[in-house]
């Protein structure tokens, strides 16, 4: 039998470390140290000859809990060496959540970085994980300092195992909003092909530098620019979180010249004071992802002359799965293009039958770079891919020249008296007035419509708008029927992990009360 029937298998680190050994990899944002490709996978050697010294093996599992840091990619890096499997913690979980994700998956293995330590502290006496280790010190009795014990570790690559394509790396957890995230399984091969597309579509270069600053454990975390820059030869950036004053300086400053967001820390810059001197002459590439992009959004980067673009992904499915060519940025805003190199498309109806154009359906992926299932959990697999295709939720359209809108989530549509209302267009038009800093849409009861829109809005520092002044707003530029009924101000608007809007959790405090429409 063909050894690479299934692909094969390299080392990544130890190619890149042969093929640009000197280039620097990665910053650390928090004290500039920079780490070459050689001293990179000389760290990740290091952290799995220490796997290996406490008995962990290829198909172990070993848990992060940890904001981002160096030691986070290390250890990511290791896993892929040796064929252990990553099992990356979301710390915005409650120590319940995730005490169930760890009792699931077994990993042999928790690592965490002290601020962790509490959440630590209940995972480990509610689970029967056997060993923790603390990234840096602060960690709790009993448990070793990892780098107490990388000090003594040989860099020496570690011992050969067998790996194919097939192999899982990383179960990273999907952003959904009910029961616990499913764990996604990434293997060696799905995390290649992303990276592969993305660098044949993209137009990535060894030249190519981001910051890093959405969480590792997330997808857009790793795969989004992070793997890729690796395949490529290019450099990351390493940040703790989101920082927007950070992200100015790092623009201008620290020589990046690609990025990517999610629409909330784009509002975020844009109502920032830097925003007006701010120059983004240098970046060839600026992209939102995570969810649908508010038109105002776009055309203030329009203005700056930058060549701003949407993507579309999900953790089942790259991320990366489409690019909108430069020429096209204003033409088609809002578009996410074409799919990329590796990646077929589906756009069906409620009978499963292709869509004609700008008729709205389920969009449906397929290629190597989608997931085979969840980790342990056939029946939501076999509800997400179905004769090869992955039913991912999402509405979209594609127009008569082919290129593909994305509208939002089938379960996040409001149905209005027969008519669908999609929230990312009444956010959109929302956002577009000057006192609005946040707006999110959803669906509330009604006796006569069986349900209308409530928005929940964030007003910008110093600005007032009564409601019915936004509600009149609103109605001069969508259907009536979209507007929506009732309007509550807040001070903030709750995330995700990801960074998302939270609809699940405003669905529960203002889904069904009783609200006044009136400061």
């Amino acid at each position: 039998m063909n050894p690479f029937a299934h692909g094969l298998v390299v080392d990544w680190l130890q190619k890149r470390s042969l093929l640009s050994p000197h280039r620097v990899a990665l910053i650390d944002a928090a004290t500039g140290e920079e780490i070459t490709y050689t001293q990179w996978n000389d760290r990740a050697n290091q952290v799995a000859n220490m796997l290996h010294h406490l008995g962990l093996s290829k198909g172990d599992r070993v848990a992060i809990l940890a904001t981002n840091c160096i030691e986070y990619l290390d250890l990511l890096f290791a896993c892929q060496k040796t064929g252990i499997i990553l099992q990356s913690l979301n710390w915005r979980l409650q120590p319940g959540e995730l005490a169930r994700l760890v009792e699931a998956v077994e990993p042999r293995l928790l690592v965490y970085t002290p601020d962790q330590a509490e959440k630590v502290r209940v995972i480990t006496s509610q689970t029967r994980i056997a060993r923790c280790l603390a990234l840096g010190p602060g960690c709790i009795d009993q448990h070793q300092c990892w780098q107490d014990l990388i000090a003594h570790t040989a860099t020496t690559a570690p011992r050969a195992v067998p790996l194919t394509m097939d192999d899982p790396w990383v179960l990273c957890y999907t952003g959904g909003t009910t029961g616990l995230p499913k764990a996604a399984i990434l293997t060696h091969g799905t995390i290649t092909w992303n990276s592969i597309n993305t660098i044949a579509s993209w137009g990535l270069t060894p030249d190519s530098r981001t910051f890093l600053n959405m969480p590792l454990f997330h997808t857009g975390g790793i795969n989004v620019f992070t793997l890729p820059l690796v395949h490529v030869g290019g450099c990351s950036i390493v940040c703790k979180c989101f920082d927007v004053d950070q992200v100015f300086d790092l623009i201008e400053y620290g020589g990046v010249n690609i990025f990517f967001a999610v629409p909330t820390m784009f509002i975020v810059m844009q109502q920032h004071p830097r925003w007006h001197d701010s120059d983004f002459s240098q970046c060839q590439t600026v992209l939102s992802g995570g969810a649908p992009c508010p038109m105002p959004v776009f055309e203030r980067f329009f203005e700056k002359g930058v060549a701003f673009k949407t993507g579309y992904g999900l953790t089942e499915a790259g991320p990366n799965n489409f690019a909108l060519p430069d020429a096209d940025v204003q033409r088609k805003a809002g578009s996410v293009g074409f799919p990329l190199f590796h990646v077929d498309v589906a756009i069906v109806n409620d009978a499963g039958q292709p869509c004609q154009p700008d008729e709205l359906g389920e969009l449906l992926l397929r290629g190597p770079h989608v997931i085979s299932g969840y980790w342990n959990n056939p029946p939501d697999t076999a509800k997400a891919i179905r004769d090869g295709w992955l039913h991912t939720g999402d509405l979209a359209r594609r127009d008569a020249e082919g290129y593909i809108f994305i509208v939002g989530r089938v379960k996040d549509m409001i149905i209005s008296g027969g008519e669908n209302i999609y929230p990312a267009e009444v956010e959109s038009v929302m956002l577009g007035h000057d006192a609005v800093a946040e707006v999110a849409l959803i669906g509330v009861p009604d006796t006569k419509w069986g349900e209308v829109g409530r928005a929940i809005v964030v007003l910008r520092p110093g600005m007032e708008v009564k409601a019915h002044e936004l509600i009149s707003y609103t109605r001069q530029h969508i259907a009536h029927y979209k507007v929506p009924r009732s309007i509550v101000f807040v001070s903030s608007i709750p995330k995700t992990g990801a960074g998302k809007v939270d609809k699940q959790s405003l669905q529960q405090q203002y889904g069904y009360e009783v609200v006044l429409t009136e400061q």
